[in-house]
């Protein structure tokens, strides 16, 4: 046997030296005539003062998110004279303050129908009822007051459990109860104005997952009857959206996988959806959205688009836009 000495005398054969690479035969071509994906044409110009938001559309790049943004304002104006326009709405983007963007929207045609999920009703009853929504969790949920309004548990239960019972979805009920009870605030509610323009407002619930479920008010016939009856009416809403378009704004989870299985729906009855524009709005990009909502229903018929950042600047920047674009 060699000792470690022995072994560290003998020579290992380099597989390859130190040798710099020749560099004298690289090819080179003029800087001219190479495609390029950046023009200065395509860059960014200075806001004019007094432009308004035409001229701050005009202004941005027309690059990655500024061609994107352009891109779903075009998609969207189209849609609202042809296919139509779903919005899927997560509770975020009610409880940060955009019922009335929405609800302005709504009025002037651009909302053909619309989601939510069970936290998104809630915040919305909340809102209607008291001008008022959004716990501080951290600070109710050790005394174990968490979640439990009187208002919210009783009358929100109470008016589901009779919409559904009278052949409502969720949407519909809330909406109705809303509309007979005439809250103060109901202006800057989403079901009260769906119930009001009669545009479909579904909701989709997940069981346990909503405040209004720790009530012994809460019915799970109902919830469960309610929120099947608002699945079926959604899909006869993504149904309809050959050349028209679908957003999904704040919504990681629960609108997204609605939303494919509303696509499958549609594609397994043989519904063309064509033209189809998708749009997912939150701060973050995250699988399902990316997937279920901009991949893979617009794969070979249509555009998926992700416009990422705050709910509270770009939903209203994007209705500014839309109503500028518009015309007067």
């Amino acid at each position: 046997m060699l000792s470690s000495r022995g072994r560290a005398d003998q020579e290992s054969p380099m597989p390859f030296p130190y040798e710099e690479f020749d560099l004298s035969g690289v090819r080179t071509y003029p800087l001219a005539s190479r495609a390029s994906k950046v023009r200065v044409d395509d860059f960014a110009a200075p806001y004019r003062r007094g432009s308004g938001i035409d001229g701050w559309l005009a202004s941005l790049p027309r690059l990655l998110a500024g061609a994107d943004f352009r891109a779903v304002i075009d998609a969207l104006l189209a849609a609202r004279d042809g296919g139509g326009i779903v919005w899927g709405i997560g509770a975020h983007v009610v409880k940060t303050g955009l019922g009335p963007v929405l609800v302005d929207l709504m009025e002037r045609g651009f909302v053909s129908a619309m989601a939510t999920n069970g936290a998104g009703i809630i915040h919305d009853f909340e809102v209607a009822l008291v001008g008022a929504t959004s716990e501080d969790v951290e600070a109710v949920l050790g005394p174990g007051t968490f979640g439990m309004a009187e208002e919210t548990g009783t009358l929100l239960n109470g008016a589901i459990r009779d919409g559904v019972a009278a052949g409502l979805g969720l949407g519909q009920a809330v909406g109705r109860f809303l509309a007979e009870r005439r809250p103060p605030f109901a202006q800057a509610s989403l079901a009260a104005t769906a119930w009001r323009l009669q545009i479909p407002l579904t909701v989709h619930v997940a069981i346990g997952t909503d405040i209004i479920h720790m009530h012994p008010a809460a019915s799970g016939a109902a919830l469960g009857e309610g929120s099947l009856r608002d699945f079926r009416y959604f899909v006869s809403a993504v149904a309809r959206l050959h050349k028209g378009a679908y957003l999904n704004c704040g919504s990681a989870v629960v609108l997204p996988e609605v939303f494919l299985k509303a696509v499958a729906l549609a594609r397994n009855r043989g519904l063309p959806l064509d033209g189809l524009t998708t749009v997912d709005i939150d701060f973050l990009r995250m699988y399902r959205p990316h997937t279920n909502v901009i991949s893979r229903p617009t794969a070979g018929i249509g555009r998926g688009f992700a416009l990422t950042g705050h709910h509270e600047l770009l939903i209203p920047l994007l209705a500014a836009a839309l109503i500028e674009g518009d015309g007067p």
